[in-house]
């Protein structure tokens, strides 16, 4: 795993945190961070920030990785084997974490509510003068990779009527919230777990069908990513890692990406950059729709050994963008 990061910086959290506070510009990302910090447990640790560049796709594609869809939002449950790392994705934007301190609560600043020392890191890269994005000037993809990252608490974002939100708390109704409903729904862990986040932004703004320069852009993005999550986990354990991502629906809310393409396209990242998938598919519906994506691809790469015979493919299908969700 040969693959050199842009830049990598290396934090003390606990410093990091007091020289960088995260910046709330919304009084109940205030209040959560409140609840985040009243364990008493101190933010420790080492957190390892490094930021890669876009790596050449493969021209043939190698036997299938590991494929699993869940249903429900992501779990961050840490794996007990020391030989397996997981990762959880960050639907970024362009601007690492850009939107982490307003009302907004979609997965971007739902994960960084939950992991406050986000917010610092973007404070810190802006501070020192370095680029906080996950693209470079010329708009390719430089996903970012942070290990070490302590989970300070959790936010039930779902529908919850005993908590006086019947329709839950995630996008835009999280700035309406009282703060009796958002300390219904927050709680403090003690001890915080540990995750180890991939940061990469979906293109945004297509309409009509996909182009075949979409989907390779989607798919170009995705592996670059994994494929640094895949050297980092190795660095972690000292190589012989099994890297495990866990994704979703990237891009498919407020980008207004196609969820079956975006599957299937991930599929085929994860499968080129030799990484298991765990697909997070929220309820029934998506993870019948994740499912039969991931066996349609199946199909199709039996017939098909190229990736650009599988971007033909796919171009086939005349896949549509959808429109985004407004969160």
């Amino acid at each position: 795993m040969d693959l050199t990061p842009i830049d990598r910086v290396v934090f003390d959290a606990g410093r990091l945190l007091a020289e960088y506070p995260p910046r709330w510009r919304h009084s109940n990302k205030e209040l959560v961070y409140q609840i985040a910090s009243s364990s008493g447990f101190p933010t420790e640790g080492q957190v390892v920030y490094a930021r890669w560049p876009m790596q050449e796709l493969p021209e043939r594609v190698p036997p299938p990785s590991p494929f699993s869809v869940c249903a429900g939002l992501f779990a961050y449950a840490e794996s007990k084997e020391p030989t397996v790392v997981d990762w959880h994705l960050n639907f970024s934007d362009p601007q690492l974490f850009v939107a982490y301190g307003s009302s907004l609560l979609a997965q971007d600043e739902l994960q960084v509510a939950e992991h406050p020392i986000l917010g610092s890191i973007r404070e810190a890269l802006l501070s020192r003068g370095m680029a906080a994005t996950t693209l470079d000037q010329e708009g390719n993809p430089t996903a970012v990779t942070i290990t070490g990252v302590q989970r300070r608490c959790v936010i039930n974002t779902l529908p919850n009527p005993a908590a006086g939100c019947p329709n839950g708390l995630y996008g835009n109704a999280f700035a309406r919230a009282t703060e009796e409903q958002v300390r219904a729904v927050t709680r403090p862990l003690s001890p915080p777990t540990i995750s180890n986040i991939l940061a990469m932004a979906a293109p945004a703004g297509g309409h009509g069908e996909y182009s075949r320069e979409e989907m390779l852009s989607v798919l170009t993005t995705a592996y670059t990513g994994f494929r640094a999550a895949r050297a980092e986990s190795h660095r972690l354990t000292q190589g012989g890692a099994r890297t495990v991502i866990h994704t979703g629906f990237w891009g498919c809310g407020a980008f207004g990406g196609n969820r079956r393409l975006m599957t299937i396209l991930q599929s085929l990242a994860g499968d080129l950059a030799a990484v298991e998938i765990v697909f997070w598919a929220f309820d029934d519906a998506g993870t019948a729709l994740a499912l039969d994506a991931r066996h349609w691809f199946e199909q199709v790469r039996k017939r098909d050994s190229t990736v650009n015979s599988l971007l033909d493919r796919f171009l086939e299908e005349k896949f549509r963008w959808g429109e985004p969700d407004g969160n």
